[in-house]
């Protein structure tokens, strides 16, 4: 009994280091932006497109990851996928350049952990009798939650007194650890080979991509109408195109995954090519509501984490240790919410928990927005914070049993490839429409504050209506001032021009912090579509079969 207890135990820690560095990379980048674009020669902006990037790919890849492990075996993928995110933090660690930068964080990075996170539910299921498989995921949950409490803190510690580099260069050992114990891990047996579905592959690929980095570009070039000088399209703005376009895209594969699905169970050929996801499943209203909750927490939690350490970094001045502290109330909180509201209230219906969750955000959202302002100091973050880590942290607790218990247990490595995705794809939206909206904000802000001076020429406030229009950098007081230097501004301009940055950035904060909190009570309409009662309970709704839940009783699945 005790070797088994020391097997499960190894198993869990293996997992358990996986999780954590998955989670790691983000909270530690977004403590650190300031200083990666410093250190890179590039900006807050383009420190946002690599975080998009991140999480872009990872969405893309996801349920591609979850259908390779089941061709090659879930631990195999498992190890490619630590070797290729291995590699991916050593390049990020030696990156001289933001495109290296983007090479070994987004994309290298980004493709291990499509393999790495499909593969551990199927292997917790594949090492843990059933009776003890919740409390497996709970501990491995748990190991993200750790990561999104110790890494700012991490982040701003190492990135203070040494330099951000190392924190990758520290996942690269984590890796090699993991590469060792991984042989102790039982492997998921590969009952069949699917034949992987090429076309839908590239299809979901392109209409992600369009979407997200439409939104991404959208305060760049504009929404609608192309910002002036800009680049278009039939006179319209290139990122309504790829918007549309990817939404087109989007329908597209929709449409080749239920004809896949249909052929498939009309020929009952299992060796015939097996959609990347069965669109039926979409019809089980428990699921959708699970799924787009989790793209909306997401969306909300990953647009807080990119406009707040600009705040405290750049408006503020705060080195990196002191930004990862300011963050800590955030951080506890939902780890204390995400563990104790299942404890306390075990038996409260999700859809009350999540609303009561989605409140606490939205509140934490507008007291933000109250205290910002250009005498704020960095204080009037540490309530706000609270509230939105209880928030986070309750939504956390529930919506991972409303999903998998919306199907069979036969489906949850599906509903698993779908989650991940949408987690993912609300990440990426929710850094890359924060970062347009105050991008634009900014930018906007600034060249009305530089035509309203009395003390800036006129060819000077022609010049910059022109050449920054497409956006201009978040810059803080001392890059700017010495800017300003180098291009021998005179003290009148200079003092005109620092002031209206001043304005600028906070109004661009606000209109991102305005645009998240809309996006949360948005969500509030949307928590109809979750479950009064909690799975298991008495007189709670069990999980749909194949018939019931429109998900067609495919015999290569059942």
């Amino acid at each position: 009994m005790t070797a088994e207890k020391a097997a499960a135990g190894v198993v869990l820690m293996t997992l358990g280091v996986g999780q954590f560095l998955m989670t790691l990379d983000s909270s530690v980048m977004n403590v650190s932006i300031a200083y990666v674009a410093n250190d890179l020669g590039t900006t807050v902006t383009g420190i946002q497109t690599a975080i998009t990037l991140y999480t872009l790919v990872m969405a893309t890849l996801m349920i591609t990851g979850g259908k390779i492990g089941a061709m090659i075996g879930r631990r195999r993928a498992y190890a490619i996928g630590c070797i290729i995110y291995g590699a991916g933090s050593l390049t990020t660690a030696l990156s001289p350049n933001l495109p290296v930068l983007i090479l070994g964080w987004s994309f290298l990075e980004g493709a291990g952990a499509a393999l790495i996170m499909p593969a551990t539910v199927a292997l917790v299921a594949g090492n843990f009798p059933a009776a003890r498989r919740p409390t497996a995921y709970g501990l491995i949950a748990a190991a993200g939650a750790m990561a999104v409490a110790a890494g700012p803190l991490i982040g701003g510690a190492v990135t203070t007194f040494a330099s951000w580099r190392w924190v990758f260069a520290g996942e690269v050992a984590l890796v090699l650890l993991i590469l060792v114990l991984i042989r102790k891990v039982q492997d998921t047996p590969v009952a069949r080979k699917p034949r992987l579905d090429l076309l839908g592959v590239l299809l979901s690929i392109l209409s992600l991509s369009g979407i997200v980095l439409g939104v991404l570009k959208a305060g760049e070039w504009g929404l609608i109408k192309p910002k002036p000088g800009g680049v278009e399209v039939l006179g319209i703005s290139p990122a309504l195109w790829l918007i549309l376009g990817g939404l087109l895209v989007l329908w597209l594969f929709l449409l080749w995954e239920r004809r896949l699905e249909r052929r498939r169970l009309e020929s009952g050929d299992v060796r015939s090519v097996e959609p990347l996801i069965r669109p039926s499943m979409l019809r089980n209203r428990q699921l959708d509501g699970g799924l787009l909750m989790f793209l909306m927490q997401y969306l909300i939690q990953m647009g807080t984490f990119f406009v707040i350490p600009l705040f405290l970094s750049v408006v503020l001045a705060l080195n990196a240790i002191q930004t990862g502290l300011r963050l800590i109330p955030l951080s506890l909180a939902l780890l204390v919410s995400a563990m104790g509201v299942p404890k306390l209230w075990p038996t409260a219906s999700p859809r009350r928990i999540v609303r009561v969750g989605l409140l606490l955000m939205l509140a934490g959202l507008v007291l933000l927005i109250a205290g910002i302002d250009l005498d704020a100091n960095a204080g009037v973050v540490a309530i706000p914070l609270l509230l939105l880590g209880l928030g986070m942290g309750a939504l956390a607790s529930q919506l991972g049993a409303v999903t998998v218990s919306a199907v069979p247990d036969e489906q949850s490595a599906e509903v698993g490839g779908l989650q991940n995705t949408a987690v993912n794809l609300g990440a990426s939206l929710g850094t890359a429409l924060a970062g347009a909206v105050l991008i634009a904000s900014l930018t906007g802000s600034f060249i009305s504050g530089i035509q309203e001076s009395d003390d800036v020429p006129d060819p000077v406030k022609e010049q910059t209506s022109v050449q920054l229009s497409g956006g201009i950098p978040f810059l803080s007081d001392a890059d700017l001032e010495q800017a300003l230097k180098d291009a021998g501004a005179t003290e009148a301009v200079a003092q005109d021009v620092m002031e209206s940055n001043r304005r600028a950035r906070i109004e661009g904060l606000d209109a991102a912090l305005g645009v998240v909190a809309l996006m949360t009570a948005a969500a509030l309409f949307c928590t109809g579509l979750l479950p009064k009662r909690p799975p298991g309970a008495a007189g709670s709704e069990p999980a749909a079969s194949a018939e019931s839940s429109g998900s067609s009783p495919d015999p290569a699945i059942t």
